[in-house]
Parts: C-alpha cells; sequence; structure tokens
C-alpha cells in the first residue's frame, strides 16, 4: 500500500480551517525556503510556531527544540516538516504521542511507511507538497 495524498478538495478545506501551525525545521536565515513559505503563510494570517534546536526566535515568535517542548500542543492544527525524509520518523512519533490531526510534509520530503503510520494512526497526511502553493493555487479565503 502507498501512501495518497487527499483531493484538493480535501487539502483545500484542510487549508480553510487551521489556524496554528508548528513549522519543524523553520530556518531563521530570510532566503531559506522554510523561512519564506513560513513567512506568506503567517502573512496570510495563521499562527506559526517554529520548531528548531538551538534557535530561539524566528518570525517574531517564540522557537522551541521539539514539538513535545511547546507548552500546550493541542492548539497546533497542522505539523509542516521541513526536514530531510529520514527525520520524518521522529516528527511523526511526536504527532502521534501528542494526538495531533495533521502533518504535511513539503515538497521533496517524501518517507511512505511514516506517513502510513501516520495515517494508521487517525492524522491527515499531505506529502510532497507545498503548503503555500496549495494556498495560493487553491484560491483559500479565510
Amino acid at each position: 500500500m502507498s501512501h495518497q495524498n487527499p483531493s484538493t478538495t480535501e487539502i483545500a478545506a484542510l487549508l480553510a480551517r487551521i489556524h496554528t501551525i508548528a513549522v519543524v525545521g523553520l530556518s531563521p536565515k530570510a532566503n531559506r525556503p522554510s523561512y519564506q513559505v513560513s513567512q506568506a503563510m503567517q502573512g496570510f494570517g495563521y499562527r506559526i510556531i517554529p520548531v528548531r534546536p538551538a534557535t530561539a526566535e524566528v518570525l517574531g515568535e517564540c522557537c522551541y527544540p521539539s514539538l513535545y517542548d511547546i507548552p500546550d500542543p493541542q492548539q497546533i492544527d497542522l505539523v509542516d516538516v521541513f526536514r530531510a525524509p529520514q527525520h520524518v520518523d521522529e516528527v511523526v512519533d511526536a504527532c502521534i504521542a501528542l494526538k495531533l490531526p495533521a502533518i504535511w510534509l513539503q515538497d521533496g520530503v517524501i518517507n511512505e511507511s511514516a506517513a502510513l503510520r501516520a495515517i494508521k494512526a487517525g492524522i491527515t497526511v499531505v506529502m510532497d507538497r507545498c503548503v503555500y502553493r496549495d494556498y495560493h493555487t487553491l484560491g483559500i479565503s479565510r
């Protein structure tokens, strides 16, 4: 069995209903895709929670070393992952343990087994897509 992304209608509904995005691997460098995508999503009205070890703040938000360190993880509607595929398993483990509802693996981040494990745990998974591009092309209004 291989992972199938939700339909574009389901992705649009997901992006329309969420409010808070934890971004794992959010770089403090403005020229990095994780920063640019997160800044754009913040501009669209989403709250961004940066997750990156050894970084105090990104985009004006307090940064946490891991998902487990976020004071109230139940506020997270979506975990957006900008990490290499081999690091996705640990992110999925945290999402399952914290009972988070959705995970988004950015362009090029593909880990079939982790995605299937997350789905089996009841987590919505979008893989190998850009959250900003989908927001923009699907015409989401908030």
